[in-house]
């Protein structure tokens, strides 16, 4: 006999993962005046390499808020273009500055901060409830409808009941996995090592990514350090490993030989993160009384860094749709499915964007052990500079940009 949890919380909605979505969305829905929690299963938003582009697109939706002022006090550096450095030259590939947005750059935010400025502001409001060291590890069921989860906390086992439970628990979703929804698998063909190096006055100003022997290395401009990913080929980390550090700093070295020193800040493999990358999505989004968003729904590839952006435009979306049903009372199926409707469209689109540069690009680059030369997209860019908007636009701001329902953009916090 299964044993009964030590509480039980009730509540209209229950957001399950504090990421960008999950956060974005509880603080959507609690000014729409929806009774939510968050349950996020860490006990603080601190963890290294996770995504920290903040597109214009997201900087929008801030700006419709009226967070825009605080989120200009966080921590951050500015990337107005981004370049490909490839045999001593540099290639500009995309220019934020002629977007006619409130922000015209990407901002390279740590995610931890960007988290804690939403939940600074949900908190404010005393229908909104954030649950950290809160894990949910299955789904209430009840006559094929899902009514809640169950979850762990340090003080114990914990039942949340729930008129809708939403997933934002990431690509390796929890309540995904147990909701028995259908997932496409659409493949990649790279993984990614991430690591930091240490960066001096004299490197290179902005963010860009360099193209060398053997590899494509993506370097992100963090003040006093670089935060660099290294394309691989899928499943190649093992050989990495067994060649040694040593030759992966011979490797980093031929790429971006202009920031050489700084690879040798590389000691062991204790500084290098794997990221294993998958692309997927899901083929139904929603079932009664549970929908999920963000990766839990679709998961992204890191190119073009659109992953958190793309998770924030479903967060708007949903919110834009479920805060007046909500509000009402639980939300039917059908309403359930104006979400994926809405936004599986451009989740495709970006989906196979990003398939083909990984495919056409990125894998040949990968696979190639000969001196590169500058593809010859990177050289019609960089000779015409009007072309460079075009990326802008669609890694800036996607293919359908959200905006936020007027009713959710009056804040309800306490003064």
């Amino acid at each position: 006999m299964t044993e009964g949890p030590d509480a039980v919380l009730t509540k209209r909605c229950c957001v399950v993962g504090g990421g960008p979505a999950g956060m974005m969305l509880g603080l959507l829905l609690a000014r729409g005046g929806v009774d939510v929690v968050v349950l996020e299963k860490h006990a603080d938003f601190l963890r290294d390499f996770r995504g920290d582009t903040i597109h214009p697109s997201t900087m929008e939706v801030l700006g419709e808020l009226g967070l825009l002022e605080d989120f200009a006090t966080r921590p951050f550096n500015k990337a107005p273009t981004i370049a490909a450095y490839v045999g001593g030259k540099t290639y500009r590939i995309a220019d934020f500055r002629h977007l006619p947005v409130r922000c015209p750059f990407i901002a390279l935010m740590p995610q931890w901060d960007f988290l804690d400025m939403l939940a600074d502001h949900a908190r404010l409001m005393p229908n909104f409830d954030l649950r950290m060291r809160t894990e949910a590890t299955d789904l209430i069921e009840e006559d094929g409808v899902v009514r809640g989860v169950r979850a762990t906390t340090p003080e114990g086992r914990l039942e949340i009941r729930a008129d809708l439970v939403v997933g934002c628990d990431g690509r390796h979703s929890t309540l995904r996995e147990r909701s028995g929804l259908p997932l496409q698998d659409i493949g990649a063909p790279i993984d990614v090592l991430w690591f930091r190096v240490p960066r001096t006055a004299q490197d290179p100003q902005q963010t860009m990514g360099a193209i060398g022997p053997g590899g494509f290395l993506a370097l992100i401009e963090r003040g006093d350090y670089w935060q660099c990913g290294f394309v691989i080929r899928k499943g190649g980390s093992e050989r990495i490993h067994t060649e040694g550090i040593g030759a992966l700093r011979a490797r980093l070295k031929a790429i971006a030989p202009v920031l050489a020193p700084r690879f040798d800040t590389l000691e062991s493999f204790d500084q290098v993160k794997l990221l294993s990358v998958t692309v997927d999505r899901l083929t139904d989004w929603a079932r009664a009384g549970l929908l999920c968003i963000g990766d839990a729904a679709h998961a992204m590839s890191p190119v073009g860094g659109i992953g958190i952006n793309l998770a924030i435009q479903d967060a708007v979306a949903a919110a834009n749709i479920l805060a007046p049903a909500l509000k009402e009372g639980p939300a039917d199926l059908a309403v359930l499915r104006q979400v994926q409707e809405r936004r599986e469209p451009p989740t495709r689109r970006t989906q196979k964007m990003q398939v083909f540069v990984q495919d056409k690009i990125l894998g040949p680059i990968v696979s190639s052990t000969e001196k590169p030369s500058a593809p010859l997209f990177l050289r019609v860019f960089n000779a015409l500079p009007i072309l460079q908007r075009i990326p802008a636009r669609v890694i800036g701001m996607g293919f359908l940009p959200e905006h936020v329902r007027p009713e959710l953009r009056a804040s309800a916090e306490k003064a």
